[in-house]
């Protein structure tokens, strides 16, 4: 008792946790022989939620979007106010959006969400681990062990506090007549997909004459009212999608055909995902064919590039090829929910890289449009043996699984367009706080137009309000602030552990209660995502952006967002920490019928570059070889 008094003596006189050694002399008497700060703890999310006490729950809502490095203070921003925007079209009181709602919590610059509200009542605990079985496997395990905790024993047992929220949110948004134009009619509610995100994508831009309070108030207003309506708009489609395909499972006879309705989710139409990685091989495509433009990609570095290209000096097939691809992709970028991030129209390096990476491909067989046109037609050939395997067992049961099939084809690739239409609208938002990030540099309020992106809002208007004659003091305070938190965001880039799950008292369920993933011979073990076996070296990237990926090797990444998709086109398989059978590298892997296991722990440990190693994503191992 008295060396654990001693020990938070040292706590308090330094303000924080502290590793300690010390002895006990002949006398029995204690000293502190050194003291020094833990430096690898990591920092306790707290909500507004936490005010009423006892243990909180908080879940990464980083990590469930792919995303393993630290946002932005201006990205971070963004996201409470999108929050914001979420909880009130809830019904949620949200007395300042600029905080976030009262669940929402910040730790390590990644976004936590305060979840101990869903985990103690009965219909969370059906409904919030089943979520994540499909998003992030892992997430949903952690989760599910949380339930055994007394502590977060269940208080509420009627769905009625749920009801009252999502249901006049849903009619609000008309999702019942959304689902029932797609049992109904589905070409037609297709069309009424595309009508709205053109005039979504429409209504996003602010004239150019606009002034630097009027752009900052256009970037607000975007986040705070008009970007989240896109999902509930499209969403319930891809959700009618993969119900569709749980529907015709059961009519199948349900256990045991996981794999082969998994092949009916291959070459999916409407995902502006794989659209977007097809267009890109079709310029790597067309390079091959010109000498010039083949030669630049094969001598010069991504970064030179990028810089001709700015300055006009590409191969004019490239630069023609590179500026149509942007003029319809630019907006998104690796880790693309941060608007802090850079845009590929900002920096194509990265595209240029990838275009490198192509031209490595000479076997036909493994071209991208070959794999994607095979995996379609094996779907369709899945649903047609699928529906004459019911209709056998009554030619209804065979109409009704096809209709559900068809209907998993053509609703289950909108998955990937509402999160493509929230980063259009987040491009927008860049553009704009880029813009007046310019106008204070160039006042020298700032030392970078970048800089913007390490202020918040309320920050912004105050450096807007004030004048060269009477604000020296104030720029100067604000790049000591802009440093800081630059140097801070450059030290939170090479944390490598996030925990996925964590309490208010530190505690990180993952690693109190799993045993590492494995196998008796060795194999690592996940969450099956996309069905075949292949034995490839593998090749362990953390960062896409210069990354080296030969044709047929084996991605092992931390996880993925849609920025890192280019890269699967020329991958022979995929091993993800993060993820589940529905995130987006599952998505884009089963596309091309790359074989994929995601929610491996620590595979980018575990795993080297060169090492051989056999993916087999019916099984969801990994394996040695």
């Amino acid at each position: 008792m008295e060396l654990a008094a001693l020990g938070l003596q040292a706590e308090r006189h330094f303000g924080a946790p502290q590793d300690t050694e010390w002895a006990i002399d002949t006398t029995g008497a204690l000293w502190l022989t050194q003291s020094r700060p833990i430096t690898t703890l990591y920092p306790v999310p707290e909500s507004r939620s936490a005010a009423g006490g006892g243990t909180r729950v908080y879940l990464c809502f980083s990590l469930a979007q792919g995303l393993t490095r630290p946002l932005t203070p201006m990205g971070l921003a963004s996201l409470r106010l999108i929050g914001s925007s979420v909880a009130r079209a809830a019904g949620f009181a949200v007395p300042d959006p600029r905080r976030g709602p009262s669940p929402y919590a910040e730790a390590a610059q990644r976004a936590y969400v305060d979840v101990t509200t869903p985990v103690r009542s009965t219909a969370g605990r059906r409904i919030l681990p089943r979520v994540f079985d499909v998003m992030e496997a892992r997430s949903a395990t952690v989760l599910r062990q949380v339930f055994e905790d007394p502590r977060f024993s269940v208080t509420r047992t009627t769905p009625f506090g749920l009801l009252r929220h999502v249901l006049p949110a849903a009619v609000h948004a008309r999702v019942p007549e959304t689902v029932l134009r797609g049992l109904l009619m589905p070409k037609a509610v297709l069309r009424r997909v595309d009508r709205f995100t053109r005039q979504f994508a429409g209504h996003l831009e602010l004239d150019a004459g606009a002034g630097p309070l009027e752009r900052l108030d256009h970037a607000e207003q975007l986040l705070g009212s008009r970007l989240f309506t896109i999902v509930p708009a499209i969403l319930p489609l891809p959700a009618l999608g993969f119900a569709a395909l749980w529907a015709a499972g059961k009519l199948l006879g349900g256990a045991g055909r996981g794999e082969e309705l998994q092949k009916v989710l291959r070459g999916l139409p409407q995902n502006v995902t794989t659209e977007m990685d097809l267009e890109l091989w079709r310029l790597a495509s067309a390079m091959k064919d010109d000498r010039e433009a083949r030669e630049a990609l094969k001598t010069r570095e991504p970064s030179r590039l990028a810089a001709d290209f700015r300055g006009g000096s590409l191969p004019p097939v490239l630069h023609a090829g590179l500026a149509r691809f942007l003029a319809r992709y630019g907006h998104r970028a690796v880790a693309e929910i941060d608007v802090g991030m850079p845009r590929w129209s900002d920096d194509p390096t990265y595209i240029l890289g990838v275009l490198a990476n192509y031209l490595r491909l000479t076997d036909p067989d493994m071209a991208p449009d070959a794999q994607f046109s095979r995996a379609a037609a094996e779907a369709e050939a899945a649903v047609d043996r699928l529906a004459a395997e019911a209709r056998t067992r009554g030619r209804l049961r065979g109409l009704l699984v096809r209709a559900a099939l068809e209907r998993t084809r053509l609703f289950a690739g909108l998955r990937e367009l509402p999160k493509y239409q929230l980063v259009l609208g987040l491009a927008e938002v860049r553009k704009q706080l880029a813009l007046v990030g310019a106008g204070l540099a160039a006042d020298g309020r700032l030392d970078s137009g970048e800089d913007v992106f390490f202020l918040e809002f309320d920050e912004l208007r105050q450096a807007l309000g004030r004048s060269n004659a009477d604000g020296t003091g104030q720029h100067r305070n604000l790049r000591e602030l802009v440093g800081e938190r630059r140097a801070a965001y450059s030290s939170e880039l090479g944390r490598r552990h996030i925990p996925r799950v964590l309490l208010s008292d530190g505690t990180e369920p993952e690693v109190l209660y799993a045993a590492r993933a494995g196998t008796a011979d060795g194999a690592l073990s996940g969450s099956p995502a996309s069905a075949g076996s292949v034995t490839a070296p593998a090749r362990v990237i953390l960062d896409p952006v210069g990354a080296h990926l030969e044709p047929g090797e084996i991605l092992v990444a931390p996880s993925t967002d849609p920025g890192w998709t280019p890269l699967f086109l020329t991958a022979g398989g995929l091993v993800m920490e993060m993820g589940g059978p529905n995130s987006h590298g599952a998505v884009v892997a089963r596309e091309y019928g790359i074989p994929a296991v995601v929610g491996v722990p620590e595979a980018t440990i575990r795993l080297t570059t060169g090492q051989q190693i056999t993916v087999d994503g019916g099984a969801g191992t990994v394996a040695p070889t």
